[in-house]
């Protein structure tokens, strides 16, 4: 199991199109893949999870991953947020 505390960095925080590109990205890995915010805990291939947290600018997220390929899920996941869900540059 791989965990990694990831901040929201985009001003819109996660909002449809974000949430979107999580579960794209998490779906691309067969490890079980959480996110944790607030002590809510959902699956990120979850579309309507990720839009339950409701993440603002700035909040701090835990993405957790367990399984067979747990350290590229949380590089990919983490790229991503890195990269502001690819909104802003």
């Amino acid at each position: 199991m791989v965990q990694k505390e990831l901040t929201i960095l985009n001003r819109l925080g996660l909002h449809a199109r974000p949430a979107a590109r999580i579960v794209q990205t998490a779906a691309m890995f067969e490890s079980d893949i959480e996110l944790t915010k607030d002590h809510v805990t959902i699956n990120a291939k979850s579309i309507m999870g990720v839009m339950m947290l409701a993440a603002e600018f700035g909040a701090s997220v835990c993405v957790t991953a367990k399984g067979s390929d747990e350290v590229q899920a949380i590089a990919a996941l983490e790229k991503l947020f890195n990269d502001k869900f690819n909104e802003e540059f």
